[in-house]
Formats: structure tokens, sequence, C-alpha cells
């Protein structure tokens, strides 16, 4: 917890006064009420029974002015509130490494699932574009808050030859430079998720893409999705690959990881549905929400207000009197 003006907490230093004085002044009621009786007097001079109810009534009125000298200095307390404007662009890789059945059904197929529960949990204020990308990288859908137009495209994604993960993420650069501006013409907070089971094999490098990316300021996070063992099995009789041929795709993940620290963005690797639906969540959080300092004085008040009926209304059950 924060406090817009600190310094009012000094007030605090009141309430303590108040508490000694209390103090003092109970040691000093015994003191002269032993002068005046009896040891066999003292008990109705000084009665002990109801004396713990008086010093609770007024420890809640102490607590109620503690809580007013809070308020008083404006409390802030940080709660994650949906931006109202933010870019993000889903990259996903469609080289034929993701027909892959190391994840269930395939490598693509939860990638697709996956991403359309992503865009979904993004606030709907926020513009989404979708690229795809193998051996050349294409914006199936510009950045626009029309979330069904996001899923068709995710939807109809298709396997194509090679990888050009620097290709993506150029792609993507470009379709952010040039998508919504405010009325000023300032492009909101940017960023690209790229998904890709393997390693560049054609196109621009990516240490060229990452470099772009972080002049622009624009992170890159990076998901390696897919376990070592994946395996795809060509059947194409148009192609020197038969069906007893199986050819290993394991996951790659070292040029993911030194994309996403250029851009200082993020890396994660999943192997599973619900590994890559976990680092979409994370992701997600992080993209589409913000923290930010809400005052909270008014908890304060209220709670002292409640406090000092309370200690009123005990008072005057006990004691016949308010505070």
């Amino acid at each position: 917890m924060n406090f817009l003006e600190p310094w009012r907490l000094l007030t605090l230093i009141g309430v303590f006064i108040l508490l000694l004085a209390y103090l003092v002044l109970q040691g000093r009621r015994k003191v002269y009420a032993a002068r005046l009786a009896s040891a066999e007097l003292l008990d109705s001079i000084v009665p002990q029974r109801p004396g713990w109810r008086r010093h609770v009534s007024t420890a809640i009125y102490l607590l109620a002015l503690s809580a007013l000298c809070v308020g008083f200095a404006q409390p802030t307390r940080v709660v994650r509130v949906p931006r109202e404007r933010a870019t993000v662009i889903v990259a996903i890789d469609v080289s034929l490494s993701m027909e892959a059945d190391d994840v269930d059904p395939t490598r693509l197929r939860a990638a697709q699932d996956a991403a359309n529960r992503f865009i979904d949990e993004l606030p709907p204020t926020l513009n989404v574009g979708i690229v795809s990308f193998a051996g050349s990288a294409s914006v199936l859908v510009p950045p626009t808050t029309d979330r069904a137009a996001a899923h068709r495209a995710i939807d109809n994604l298709r396997l194509a030859e090679s990888t050009a993960i620097g290709e993506a993420i150029f792609t993507s650069l470009d379709a952010l430079l040039n998508g919504p501006a405010d009325a000023e013409g300032n492009l909101p907070p940017a960023r690209i998720v790229l998904l890709s089971d393997g390693v560049t094999t054609v196109g621009r490098s990516d240490g060229a893409a990452a470099q772009a990316a972080s002049d622009a300021q624009i992170p890159v996070s990076t998901i390696a999705f897919g376990t070592p063992d994946g395996i795809i099995i060509y059947d194409d009789p148009e192609t020197e690959f038969v069906e007893s041929d199986p050819i290993p795709v394991p996951v790659g993940g070292e040029s993911l990881q030194a994309i996403a620290r250029i851009t200082e963005g993020t890396f994660f690797s999943a192997a599973s549905l619900e590994e890559l639906d976990a680092v979409y969540e994370n992701i997600g959080s992080a993209i589409g929400f913000e923290d930010v300092d809400r005052e909270i004085t008014d908890w304060f008040v209220g709670g002292s207000l409640v406090l000092l009926a309370l200690a009123s209304g005990l008072s005057l059950l006990w004691f016949q009197r308010t505070v």
C-alpha cells in the first residue's frame, strides 16, 4: 500500500499521545482509589468487572481515529485493469513440422485452439492481428478489434514448406507500424507473440529481425512449441519421402530465446496444449492488463465511521454514555 500524501501519517502521533495519556490516567485512577479506601473497600470503589469493557470502548475509539489518520494520507493499492489501447500480433508457424502429433492432436491444431482462446481472453479494446509464416510470412488479419476475423484466420491456417521466423517478425513489425493510431497520430503500445516449433531455414535472419524489433521498441514474446520426440511422415507420391520414412522434427528453442532476449520480450516453452494455454494466459495477463494505483481513502473513512459507531454503541450499552 502506498500513500499520495504520506506526510499526513504524522497525525498518528496525536493518536499515540492520546493512548499514552489514557494509560497514565488509568494508572493514576488506581493510585487515587487506593489512597482513599482501605483494602477491604477497594473492590467496591474501583470495580474490576466493567474495567475491560471501558478499555474495549476506548481501544475501538482510538482504532477509529487511527483509520481516519491513515485515510487522511490518501492510501492507494495496486489493481489490475484492462488496457484501453494496445496492439498484439499473433504470429503462428505453419511449416510442415507443425503436422507432428507429439502434441495431441497435432502441433498446429493445438496451436490454433490455444490461440483462439488467447485472443478471446484479451480485453475487447485491444487490437489483434494475425500473421502466419512458413517459407514466407503473410498478414492474414491486420490489427483490429474484430475477433471473428481473427478466429476465421486462425481456423483456416494451412501448412507449407520451410520456416522463416525472421520474415515473420519483419512482417509483424510492418503491420504494427502501419496500424491504427490515436487522434494525435501516436501508435499504441505493441507486442508480437510468435509461436514456432523450429528454426529459420529461409529468409532474413532472426538476428536482423530481432534488432529491428528492438529498434522499434516492440518486444517479441516467443513460444517454442513441441517436444524433442516429434516426427512427421510424408505420404505424398510427388515427394522423395514415403510413409515408411519418418522425419524427426524436434522442437527448437535457442534462436527463439535469443529473439526474446534482444527485444526484451519473454521466452516460453510448451510441450502440450495445457502448457500452451498456461503460456498464453501468462502473456495475456501481461499484455491485456496493467497495474495502476487506485485510491482507497473511502475504505478507511468508512471503516472509521463503523468503528466510531461501535465504540459509541458499546459505551451507551455498558455505561449509559458515549465515549
